[in-house]
């Protein structure tokens, strides 16, 4: 595709979010930025919290699950609905009643400062390691398809490469530098129509091409094997209980206590609104997860017809830019930059909001708006520059299971926080709040040891997705053995 070309339609699209900044961002100021006045419209945030969860990765990613998978995935899909109901029924219900900005606030009132600024670096580390991973292996999609034309080509470092990336990390910087949340809430709204209009242009273009209707299409996916939805085997990886277990400890922890997916939700005036809010969004990321497994059954079978051997995370792409109309192509790029947005966007603001609030204080100082105001910006700026120098690094290692491996570190800080929200919760025992460091440090170490230990070993039973429960248990455990008596 003419670099060109695409550099028109970012601008176009850089243009329609520049406005909507302009709009929202009058008069802002701190509160504006970090929880958006608390007067955020809860519709808008369910429709906008669909593109913030959904991250590029997730875009060409779950298609690809298909082929090797079927609609398995459907059942961590599962999982998140039903965390969704603990988060509205128990997390929201304490954020609310403790008037919260950042949501690490609750473990100083709870356990102590020591505390409390373990929890926000354990989620400032993970954030950024897990946000920049993805980010890079988008623009270096991005970059693959735009000007050299071959996803599968692996490419060094390149002058394309850092425009795309400084190019997306300013767009991202000039529309939430003044308004913050109060922006995001829109502008992820609007890249949120982008994205699941790019999917559903997909999924009538293949159905049109191939000459098949819904329950045409569900019939052929039968006979592929596409449909197998559970997995019974106990000793899976992939067992469905595990499945939905860990789904519903990934939406407990990395939404309901990732300071990025709240930062929306307790920006809304009213619990209750903020509740409905998490249950309209739950309902609707059911039904876009399966439109996208669907959409990744239809690929297959799109590629199988026309002689493509491509699959995972080349399919969607391969077939979008090469096999298929142009329109097609622009409507792929269009997609995948509506579902980086939300998610990067939503995670620089976070980090900002949190390091701002939760590591220097900026709630707890005496000075003025026009000073804190100036640190924020600072703060905002220096995240900014680390996204990017973080994404060349990933580039100049260029190696996928390097970057697994850094989005697998990432989701382990999860559990630690998950053990010291639940034990906070759930017990009434004070900590010796010093050695909460070392309880979390320790708990990732140890489940990350089994896991390996397990596997090497060769045991039947092998630890999937529900390894963040059990991080979160021996944090939980570690905890008890600090407990005062």
């Amino acid at each position: 595709m003419n670099p060109v070309f695409v550099g028109v339609i970012l601008s176009v699209y850089f243009l329609a979010l520049l406005g909507v900044s302009y709009y929202t961002s009058r008069n802002a100021n701190n509160q504006t930025f970090f929880i958006g006045n608390k007067n955020s419209n809860w519709l808008l945030v369910a429709f906008g919290m669909i593109g913030t969860s959904l991250s590029g990765v997730t875009f060409v990613s779950v298609p690809g699950t298909v082929g090797t998978g079927g609609f398995t995935y459907f059942q961590v899909v599962l999982g998140y609905f039903l965390g969704y109901f603990v988060v509205a029924f128990v997390l929201l219900p304490l954020y609310y009643k403790l008037k919260l900005t950042s949501i690490y606030t609750y473990l100083n009132e709870r356990f102590g400062f020591n505390s409390y600024q373990t929890g926000a670096i354990f989620f400032i580390i993970s954030r950024t390691l897990g946000a920049t991973a993805r980010l890079y292996l988008v623009i270096n999609i991005l970059d693959l398809l735009i000007f050299h034309n071959d996803i599968t080509k692996a490419t060094n470092i390149s002058w394309s490469f850092v425009a795309i990336s400084v190019a997306i990390l300013l767009m991202i910087l000039a529309y939430t530098f003044k308004g913050g949340v109060k922006t995001i809430v829109w502008t992820d709204t609007l890249q949120t129509v982008f994205m699941l209009g790019a999917l559903l242009i997909t999924v009538g273009y293949i159905l049109t091409k191939m000459n098949l209707g819904i329950g045409e299409t569900w019939s052929q996916f039968q006979g592929l094997g596409y449909d197998n939805m559970f997995v019974l085997d106990i000793n899976s990886k992939d067992f469905f209980l595990k499945s939905i277990l860990g789904g519903m400890f990934i939406t407990i922890s990395m939404t309901g206590l990732d300071q990025e997916m709240m930062q929306k939700n307790i920006s809304i005036e009213k619990l209750g609104n903020s509740q409905k809010n998490m249950f309209t969004f739950s309902v609707v990321m059911v039904i876009v997860n399966f439109i996208f497994l669907f959409m990744g059954g239809l690929l297959y079978m799109y590629a199988a017809q026309i002689g493509v051997d491509a699959k995972g995370d080349d399919l969607y792409p391969i077939l979008a830019f090469q096999k298929m109309s142009p329109i097609i192509g622009v409507v792929f790029i269009i997609g995948l930059i509506s579902a980086l947005f939300p998610s990067a966007d939503g995670a620089i603001t976070a980090l900002t909001s949190s390091f701002c609030i939760d590591i220097l204080g900026i709630n707890r100082n005496e000075k003025s708006e026009l000073e804190n105001s100036k640190t924020r910006k600072i703060v905002h700026l220096t995240f900014t520059l680390i996204f990017l120098i973080l994404v060349i690094i990933f580039k100049v290692i260029n190696d996928k299971s390097i970057i697994g491996l850094i989005l697998k570190i990432a989701g382990y800080t999860y559990g630690p926080l998950l053990g010291l929200f639940a034990f906070g919760i759930l017990t009434k025992h004070q900590i010796k709040d010093k050695l909460t460091l070392w309880v979390c440090l320790v708990a990732p170490i140890i489940t990350y040891a089994l896991s390996t230990y397990l596997e090497k070993a060769e045991y039947a039973y092998q630890i999937g997705i529900e390894v963040l429960i059990i991080n979160g248990i021996i944090t939980f455990l570690g905890l008890w053995l600090i407990r005062k008596k």
